[in-house]
């Protein structure tokens, strides 16, 4: 590999850290802010450049653990709050976003990964790749949008207003629905193929679905006019069923003989 992880991950928060700590002294200083932003993105592009390394190691793609898939979300989820900065103009997701990559790397540095290229026969699909990629976006994008969701409530709660913020959440929310529902198709393809059934209510299926269900009931509130108030409420805790479904499932009774155990490690 081009570095090893302790490398990579410390080298990305320091970047993120010191991109953060300059944007600070951008209003006073415009001209830090074209450097505050090379720095914080820097430090996705030494997550990327990691991931890639770690993928060529491997001789497959580094998506099969939950260790795995944490440095997936370290490097995705700092450029949804860039493109939202873009697009929107909204600047403080950044931080937030660079806070939670950082915690899943903490995560990684504390639980290392085993360094395995083998995959079972199950992952020896053409469905494995898609299925877990459509996933991981989407998951980013929902972790976005709680968060977003969460900043609203709290200026809510403060009796302020933050109509810019009610649709980016509901923006990153839809797309982020969009991706979980080709999410599970693909799996229920790639089920089809690896096991002979399509659905077989397995506790991650069987979540999974409760999720998608979540953020349908999302979208139907929405449609009919419900308050925005409380649709941002909904958004915040919506996601906790998102939570359960990525790592939560893991630890119930019921996933011990689940097929998707694989993903535990």
């Amino acid at each position: 590999m081009i570095f090893d992880f302790t490398t990579a991950a410390l080298a990305a928060m320091a970047c993120w850290s010191a991109g953060s700590l300059l944007s600070f002294f951008v209003r006073k200083t415009p001209a830090l802010k074209l450097p505050a932003f090379l720095l914080s993105f820097a430090g996705t592009l030494v997550m990327v450049a990691f991931i890639a390394s770690y993928w060529s190691m491997l001789d497959r793609p580094p998506l099969r653990t939950l260790g795995e898939t944490r440095l997936w979300y370290a490097a995705l989820i700092p450029l949804v709050g860039f493109l939202v900065e873009y697009r929107w103009k909204i600047a403080w997701l950044k931080y937030y976003c660079m806070g939670l990559a950082s915690f899943f790397l903490v995560i990684n540095l504390n639980h290392p990964d085993v360094f395995d290229k083998t995959l079972m026969p199950a992952l020896q699909s053409p469905w494995f790749i898609p299925h877990v990629v459509v996933y991981l976006v989407g998951y980013v994008l929902l972790a976005a949008s709680s968060v977003t969701a969460v900043h609203n409530v709290s200026l809510q709660l403060r009796s302020k207003s933050n109509a810019n913020g009610e649709s980016v959440s509901h923006y990153l929310a839809l797309l982020g629905f969009v991706l979980l529902s080709f999410g599970l198709i693909f799996g229920a393809l790639w089920a089809k193929e690896a096991w002979g059934h399509y659905w077989t209510w397995d506790p991650k299926e069987t979540w999974a679905f409760l999720s998608w269900l979540a953020y349908l009931g999302y979208l139907h509130a929405y449609r009919y006019k419900i308050e925005k108030g409380k649709l941002q409420w909904y958004l915040a805790l919506s996601f906790i069923v998102l939570l359960v479904c990525w790592f939560g499932v893991n630890y119930l009774p019921s996933a011990q003989n689940s097929v998707h155990t694989y993903t535990q490690s």
